[in-house]
């Protein structure tokens, strides 16, 4: 990866006692940067439902594809919010392999993803990539951030990118408003991938345990419902197929039966 905007890295306690939210997502796609605790936790969550880990996939198949076609359509640089831990098919991998010079500011809040995110990225040959820590909660200071703006510039159309990441923001911090405020930095022509939780295919039982075990990781899991997750939607121009399940926006397989009952919400938009 490249230099800009780099910083000190400062040891970090990875809490491998604890389970960890990026961890449990990591063990659902099948990587290997979890411990006991976080494959643990995350055996609880598939255990509701075979489609836990489904939509897990799902959603990290729907995140390539998005950024495969905002680059298609001309966008090269991705502001990528709540990356979570590196794994294959990352954000500045598929765009570089449509726009060689594609630049890429990674943002998480939390050391122990930006630990496991600059030493799987150092050295990578990445190009203009950097990992930068911020807090969603805090648009304004994602924006402004000097590392940021290093690789990001604000006068270019620019993708945003919020994966799996506004279902751990609660009401209480507005997430509508977090979302309306880094809009509103980014010029006319600016794409918007997002996905989203949803318990809109689950058991009430599912839907209460679910979040449960998120909190004892020490996370507030927020799922909403399609109308709630069209809202962040409003007065942008949405791409087609429109709003729908994560393997149902331009699969690149014939769907499977199951793809309608993912409980993934998946969109993209471009701000006129």
């Amino acid at each position: 990866m490249s230099d800009e905007g780099d910083e000190t890295h400062v040891p970090v306690d990875l809490r491998p006692d604890v389970p960890h939210p990026a961890r449990m997502y990591d063990y659902y796609l099948g990587g290997k940067d979890n411990f006991p605790a976080d494959r643990a936790a995350a055996e609880q969550v598939v255990s509701l439902g075979p489609l836990v880990r489904i939509s897990a996939r799902a959603n990290r198949a729907f995140l390539q594809r998005a950024v495969r076609h905002l680059a298609e359509e001309g966008i090269t640089q991705f502001l990528d919010i709540g990356t979570g831990i590196p794994a294959a098919g990352n954000t500045h991998e598929v765009a570089q392999r449509i726009v060689p010079d594609a630049r890429v500011a990674y943002v998480d809040n939390d050391p122990i993803v930006l630990v496991h995110g600059r030493a799987l990225l150092a050295g990578s040959g990445a190009g203009h990539v950097t990992v930068v820590q911020g807090d969603l909660r805090d648009p304004k200071s994602v924006l402004a951030d000097p590392a940021v703006r290093a690789v990001i510039d604000f006068d270019r159309p620019v993708g945003l990118l919020l994966f799996a990441v506004l279902h751990f923001i609660d009401d209480a911090d507005d997430p509508y408003g977090i979302v309306r405020t880094l809009l509103d930095a980014l010029p006319a022509g600016s794409r918007i991938a997002l996905s989203h939780a949803t318990g809109d295919f689950t058991t009430p039982e599912q839907a209460a345990k679910g979040p449960a075990v998120y909190r004892a990781a020490t996370a507030q899991l927020s799922m909403r419902s399609r109308e709630q997750v069209a809202r962040f939607f409003e007065g942008l121009e949405l791409a087609e197929p429109g709003l729908v399940t994560a393997p149902l926006w331009r699969p690149d397989q014939e769907p499977q039966d199951t793809d309608r009952e993912v409980a993934i919400w998946a969109g993209v938009a471009r701000k006129p």
